[in-house]
């Protein structure tokens, strides 16, 4: 097809609907019931391996190339961030997850929720309250963790 451009308003009137198209952003699906189940798993699991300090289960959720922005703007990487939690200093309870939601993208879902964490570091108690976001992606038929947003809330 050859545009002559002796007609710059359907020349305009094209290159606008096509940057227009290319503009949107892609529109989360309602996870499928087989991926939103597992991802569901998933995220308790890795939970209750955080709390119990499981770090075959922990390293087992996550991608080689994992990062975790924390609520003071620091960078983890996967190594640095399961020797964190395997601290003999600290000692996580169990807590539970609010506002949780599963958005997918294809291959990428992005998992989040709200949780106060409560526990201790080198004896001395903490209470956290956050905000978080896990993106998961699908890397060679499974579910990883990517990386994780913290971001703190106001204490009630």
């Amino acid at each position: 097809m050859t545009i002559s451009l002796r007609r710059p308003a359907l020349l305009a009137s094209i290159c606008g609907a096509f940057t227009l198209a290319l503009a949107q952003p892609a529109l989360a699906a309602a996870p499928n019931a087989a991926d939103l189940a597992q991802l569901t798993r998933q995220a308790n699991d890795w939970d209750a391996a955080i709390v119990r300090k499981d770090r075959a289960a922990i390293e087992t959720n996550m991608a080689e190339d994992f990062r975790q922005i924390d609520g003071d703007a620091d960078i983890e990487n996967k190594a640095s961030f399961v020797e964190s939690l395997m601290s003999p200093k600290l000692k996580i309870d169990p807590y539970t997850v609010e506002d949780f939601e599963v958005r997918q993208y294809g291959d990428t879902a992005l998992i989040s929720g709200r949780t106060k964490m409560t526990g201790s570091w080198d004896g001395k108690p903490f209470s956290t309250h956050y905000r978080y976001i896990d993106i998961y992606a699908k890397q060679g038929g499974a579910w990883k963790i990517v990386s994780v947003q913290i971001t703190r809330l106001a204490k009630p």
